[in-house]
């Protein structure tokens, strides 16, 4: 799966994350943002949420998971290293 194939997968499935899981926004960062991915690369995806989602951020990775098949690093903004957050936040595709 290339960057393109994960990108028009998470823009087919982001009508059902916002109305199951209260998405609000979804980034995808890391290796398939800037084209060094591998074959055993995981994706990386920055989620916003609408209102407090508990333990449904965990459910919410493993559906991700499922849906793309391939291992999933979801994180918050919040939960962002914060010398990393600069980062990050500057290479976010946005879908």
């Amino acid at each position: 799966m290339e960057t393109k194939d994960i990108i028009n997968r998470l823009r087919e499935i982001k009508p059902y994350l916002q109305q199951e899981y209260a998405v609000k926004t979804l980034g995808l960062f890391g290796s398939f943002a800037d084209g060094t991915y591998t074959d055993n690369s995981d994706v990386d995806i920055l989620v916003e949420f609408e209102q407090p989602v508990g333990w449904q951020f965990f459910t919410l990775e493993k559906d991700l998971e499922r849906m793309l098949n391939r291992k999933i690093d979801l994180v918050t903004a919040n939960a962002l290293k914060e010398q990393m957050k600069p980062f990050i936040l500057s290479q976010i595709l946005y879908i």
